[in-house]
């Protein structure tokens, strides 16, 4: 494969903000893996976005199975060699109405075992490609609520306690990092989805485009940021 072709991988690239990623990166020359836990669904994605002759494959990744998680790694090495661009995206919001002591403590353990560790396993798998030629563009997908601001007000508490511990990880990780792998978090706003519901202002293609911008920044551009429609937002 030509070494001026780059590689992104979006994680819940099946629907939403994920699937209109996936859509926007293969049309900027992109080779693009959608990821999906259901493969099903993944390969009904990928039909549908071949339709228009986009470069886009298929890998299975549930981010709850640490082995999944692996075998995509190393499916990705075996037919790439490389991961140049990573969009964490998958995520969940489970939140009932109720206070976070009095909520089911299963809510919070799934939600921070899929927004948070499932993040954190998914870097870890793929970014020794990136290490291994000196590049990489790591994006998590973040919220708003993620701020530490938001902790002093009430409600969707797993959601948020998920959100602020992403935020935290990009920045460790971020300084952690030599060299230019750059690892920023962004902010899609309230978007029509099945996460967002249907009164949403934005529509994923619209959030999509507010984040990636992030995916092709120079060696010059930012590194553990928090970011909104290209603004930097307070931690």
């Amino acid at each position: 494969m030509s070494r001026d072709i780059k590689v992104a991988l979006v994680t819940g690239g099946n629907r939403g903000i994920g699937y209109e990623l996936v859509k926007l990166l293969a049309l900027k020359g992109f080779k693009v893996i959608l990821a999906s836990r259901d493969p099903e669904k993944g390969h009904k994605a990928i039909q549908q976005l071949r339709k228009s002759n986009l470069d886009v494959s298929f890998v299975s990744i549930d981010v709850d199975n640490r082995e999944s998680i692996r075998q995509a790694s190393a499916t990705v090495n075996e037919r790439y060699g490389r991961l140049d661009v990573l969009i964490n995206n998958a995520g969940v919001y489970l939140d009932e109405n109720r206070k976070l002591v009095a909520m089911d403590p299963s809510i919070l353990e799934k939600t921070m075992a899929t927004n948070f560790f499932g993040v954190y396993h998914v870097i870890r798998s793929f970014i020794p490609l990136m290490e291994k030629q000196g590049y990489g563009r790591i994006i998590n997908v973040s919220s708003e609520y993620g701020a530490m601001s938001e902790m002093s007000h009430q409600g969707v508490g797993a959601y948020k306690l998920s959100k602020l511990a992403l935020n935290a990880l990009t920045q460790l990780l971020a300084a952690e990092n030599h060299g230019d792998i750059k690892i920023n978090a962004a902010d899609p706003g309230w978007v029509s989805s099945d996460m967002g519901g249907p009164s949403a202002p934005r529509t994923p293609k619209q959030a999509a485009e507010s984040i990636l911008w992030l995916a092709t920044i120079g060696p010059e551009g930012p590194n553990g940021g928090f970011f909104r429609d290209e603004k930097r937002i307070e931690w």
